[in-house]
């Protein structure tokens, strides 16, 4: 592929990237991961102009052999990390749980968001076929939200059938790990079974999370997600494993 071709390829790419960033910007998610896709387009678009002008040629040996290392090595990176977040998309969890643990997501002034009531159409299924599991929904108020997501989490299933006594709240939490840890002061962590229910993305790092934390009975529990904003969830779920790996989370 000559250097035109390249820039042609890039420029495609770098398009796709900033259309796709304002996609999901709209979704209106809560979070500033949109700019991700669009600071990832720029570097396309740089890349575009590095090829059109021949600069890679013009770099030493030894950079660009470094650099394809490191591309490469980030490449492999990405693909085991994300086949491990893959293999946990279709856990179910087993039937007769002592409690399922609900994680939180944003919540507006309308109910929770889109990704969150997958999370809960789910919790509420599962409730209705196990009638002596306890719901534990989590989440603190964001700085953008009207209310704590746990909150916004338990009325939602109250509208779904639910009864209010089955349902308790932890409400401090601002992460994934507060999740787990101010949620263990409401059960037994070595004796109860717990189900982690969160998002087919998520589920991977949340079950370990929750094993890490010290919940020895803990077992994922996948919700479906928004299938136009999975590449967006799957990328920003790569970039959190990472994280928490390094954090000695997982």
């Amino acid at each position: 592929m000559n250097g035109k071709s390249r820039a042609i390829l890039w420029s495609i790419l770098g398009v796709l990237c900033i259309l796709y960033g304002l996609f999901v910007r709209r979704a209106g998610s809560g979070t500033l991961f949109f700019a991700f896709w669009i600071a990832l387009g720029l570097c396309f678009a740089a890349a575009a102009v590095a090829a059109r002008k021949g600069l890679w040629k013009k770099l030493p040996r030894v950079v660009r052999i470094a650099a394809a290392g490191i591309l490469i090595f980030l490449a492999l990176l990405f693909l085991f990390v994300e086949a491990l977040i893959l293999s946990a998309f279709g856990k179910k969890g087993e039937p007769g749980l002592d409690y399922v643990m609900v994680l939180g997501a944003q919540v507006r002034e309308s109910g929770p968001s889109v990704v969150l009531r997958y999370r809960l159409d789910k919790a509420a299924a599962y409730l209705s076929e196990n009638e002596d599991t306890v719901c534990i929904v989590t989440g603190g108020q964001g700085y953008n939200e009207p209310f704590p997501e746990a909150q916004g989490m338990r009325d939602y299933l109250v509208s779904c059938g639910i009864s209010p006594e089955r349902i308790l709240m932890e409400s401090k939490s601002k992460n994934t790990v507060e999740n787990m840890r101010f949620s263990m002061e409401l059960f037994d962590p070595e004796k109860d079974s717990v189900g982690i229910l969160t998002n087919n993305f998520h589920v991977f790092r949340a079950e370990r999370l929750a094993k890490k934390a010290g919940i020895r009975h803990a077992s994922g529990i996948s919700a479906d997600t928004n299938i136009y904003y999975l590449p967006s969830n799957m990328a920003r779920e790569f970039l959190a494993v990472i994280k928490d790996f390094l954090a000695g989370n997982i």
